[in-house]
């Protein structure tokens, strides 16, 4: 299996920046062949720490290679280097490793499979898909156990999108598959492959089948349905676009008073119990993205079963088809190793924009972005680094701009025009609810959206529990333009009254507090029965509800308008001598606490009777108080 080669007089190791060689000094290395197959040179273990190992012997490798650990070939990535010792962090559990040991240096980069067939897939933080690893080892995740992440079985229907004598580059289209019902997979050709098309096929074919070759030269490169791509290195594109486009969720407190771009990042901070998954849920099930990418790393093992067994059952509101049809899930428990962590948020950003890049709107939802931050201090504790602020790496900030940068609205690069994006919601589980620690923090300095989960709006069964006084949204000046040119003129007036009467009740609380409702004037009792309103018949929203669980643009802004003009119509009776225990036992009231659930096909013709009904019975009242 294993023979020595003498470096020097027999093949020099290649280096960058000396010249071809890495030393002038005689030394050997060992080389690692299985079946004749080369798959890299070998060191020995040193030292095991957790699910960070030393390996000596490892001259020749480069940051980032993957390794593998031990006689169980343990999936791991070198983090560190020191001349011939490579610090490894190891994706599985180390228990039962030795010192001396071999490690196998595959001298490639962690890379994902990319390709059709990654639709409806379940995968863990290194893209194992756990389906197959269910029928190989069970349950329970076998220790060095490895699957393709794409099949390598199944057929797929490939239709010729270019021809014979085409020239094409990196990121053209040169065909297209049905991956699902609803998506359409679009097969480019490579990064970095340029050149004339030599031969193109059309029928059925794996994913390792060659579907075209193309010529650059006197050199020929095979183009398959799949290609790999590096997990840390973005894919890139023709131009970065500013995010102009609404990703419309369907929650009325998001899309209404704190709205994210096509392309933007948005954080939720929360603490236990707020409710961070099942947003994050919600805006999987009813965002107007086309593909959807849910990481959940770190997160509760009965969390992610539910995902698991929730998701695949899921209807899509939309296609009315499987919501998996256009969703991808990455699933990394709190009880799996810690690296994964870090290799899952990676492997989900990859995905998102492969897809992306084929022109689609892509949501990626990770889960959480703390115990990912939780990971790499476990790392970099056992690594000996210098620690930042709270024990975290002192490199904190710069991976997460690294990560949250990665999302963007683009124009794709190719000859046919398209414009794709990747939409980056990230949630944060901060301890005891504390944003002030360091991921919160250097989390808000890089997103642009801020939902602020409030523990106690979550305890009053109030969800979703964003808090409206903490949260923001910088984009709102963007789409203002895009709102009020396609859905109505109101928009923007109407939120900002909205808004300015929530921020009142907030001071009026105070008084409340100290003195009681009733030692208020009543204008100003009007305005807390406004945004008990507000708050409990628009804000509030269930997403078990079939009805109020997605709301139309429509629709929000028809069900805002009904209740400012209530509002506006109080204040006017108020003047005219009309008491306000009368103004809120009018029966419109109790039509408007049921405006939620009235369906959006009915809400037009509703939402006309309700504001005509509120006119009849404020001038009823009116006309009985002049009396």
């Amino acid at each position: 299996m294993n023979g020595r080669v003498d470096i020097f007089g027999w093949r020099r190791l290649k280096g960058k920046g000396t010249g071809g060689l890495r030393s002038h000094k005689l030394f050997w290395i060992e080389e690692t062949s299985v079946g004749g197959k080369k798959m890299g040179s070998a060191g020995e273990l040193r030292k095991i720490s957790g699910p960070v190992v030393i390996a000596e012997k490892m001259l020749g490798a480069k940051m980032y290679d993957v390794v593998k650990v031990g006689g169980q070939q343990l999936i791991g990535e070198i983090i560190k280097l020191d001349g011939e010792l490579a610090t490894i962090q190891v994706y599985e559990d180390t228990s039962g490793l030795r010192p001396g040991e071999k490690v196998i240096n595959t001298e490639l980069p962690l890379s994902v499979e990319l390709g059709p067939g990654l639709l409806e897939s379940i995968y863990d933080g290194i893209q194992r898909p756990l389906g197959e690893i269910l029928k190989k080892t069970g349950s329970f995740i076998g220790r060095g156990v490895t699957a393709n992440a794409l099949d390598r079985k199944k057929k797929w229907a490939f239709t010729p999108a270019a021809k014979r004598g085409d020239h094409v580059k990196g990121g053209d289209i040169i065909g297209e598959v049905q991956e699902t019902e609803i998506i359409l997979h679009r097969i480019m050709v490579p990064h970095g492959v340029k050149g004339e098309i030599m031969e193109i096929k059309k029928g059925s074919f794996t994913v390792e089948d060659v579907v075209a070759v193309v010529k650059d030269g006197s050199q020929k490169h095979e183009i398959t349905l799949m290609q790999k791509w590096e997990v840390r290195k973005p894919r890139p594109y023709a131009e970065k676009m500013a995010p102009a486009t609404p990703l419309v969720t369907g929650q009325r407190i998001l899309d209404t008073f704190f709205p994210i771009a096509k392309g933007g990042v948005a954080a939720i901070p929360g603490p236990f119990g707020s409710g961070k998954t099942v947003a994050q849920q919600a805006l999987a099930k009813y965002s107007d993205a086309q593909v959807i990418v849910y990481i959940g790393c770190g997160e509760r093992g009965n969390e992610m079963t539910e995902v698991l067994t929730e998701f695949p059952e899921l209807i899509d509101p939309k296609t009315k088809k499987p919501l998996m049809q256009r969703t991808v899930l990455i699933a990394n428990t709190s009880n799996m190793p810690v690296a994964a962590r870090e290799a899952s948020v990676y492997t989900g950003i990859t995905i998102a924009e492969y897809y992306r890049d084929m022109g689609y709107d892509v949501a990626l939802m990770a889960d959480s972005t703390s115990r990912w931050a939780e990971a790499m201090r476990e790392i970099s504790g056992r690594i000996e680094e210098m620690p930042g602020e709270e024990g975290y790496p002192a490199y904190l900030a710069r991976r997460l701009a690294e990560f949250y940068e990665r999302a963007g609205r683009i124009a794709c690069i190719g000859k046919k025009e398209r414009v794709g994006s990747v939409s980056v919601i990230g949630a944060v589980s901060p301890p005891g609810g504390d944003i002030s620690e360091p991921v919160s923090q250097n989390t808000l300095r890089v997103t642009k959206v801020f939902w602020a989960l409030d523990a106690k709006l979550a305890q009053r069964r109030h969800f979703p529990a964003i808090n409206w006084l903490k949260s923001y949204s910088l984009y709102t000046d963007t789409l203002d333009a895009t709102y009020v040119k396609s859905v109505s003129k109101e928009w923007s007036t109407n939120r900002q009254r909205a808004m300015a009467l929530l921020q009142k009740e907030a001071e009026l609380q105070e008084i409340v507090q100290l003195v009681g409702p009733d030692a208020l004037p009543e204008k100003e009792q009007a305005v807390l029965d406004a945004t008990r309103m507000i708050r409990e018949d628009f804000l509030q929203q269930s997403a078990y509800s079939e009805v109020d669980a997605y709301t139309s643009l429509d629709k929000q802004v028809a069900m805002l308008k009904v209740i400012l003009h209530f509002h506006d119509r109080a204040l006017g009776a108020i003047e005219q001598g009309v008491q306000l225990k009368v103004i809120t036992s009018l029966k419109a009231r109790q039509d408007i606490a049921r405006m939620k659930e009235t369906p959006e096909k009915d809400f037009t013709r509703r939402g006309g009777e309700i504001m005509g009904m509120v006119d009849s019975q404020f001038n009823k009242i009116v006309g009985e108080a002049r009396k």
